[in-house]
């Protein structure tokens, strides 16, 4: 019996998300260490009663890891 061609690229979906949340846990886990949200390039501001935090160096760096890691997934030939 062999699976059907819904069920199988569903597994395949299944597989990404399971790493992808893998990968997620790890750099939440490990932000501290990697400084994340304090980069060069983030802007943290703050006055009397308000505060503006803007973390442009960290947006480009995840960014660019992350438009590298799904390419390598996502390949197109």
């Amino acid at each position: 019996m062999t699976p059907q061609p819904g069920l199988e690229q569903l597994g395949r979906w299944l597989v990404v998300a399971g790493i992808s949340l893998v990968a997620l846990g790890v750099l939440l886990t490990f932000s501290k260490a990697l400084r994340l949200g304090s980069l060069p390039g983030d802007v943290h501001m703050s006055g009397r009663g308000w505060q503006l935090w803007l973390p442009l160096g960290t947006s480009l760096l995840l960014s660019l890891v992350l438009t590298l890691v799904l390419n390598l997934f996502f390949r197109r030939r």
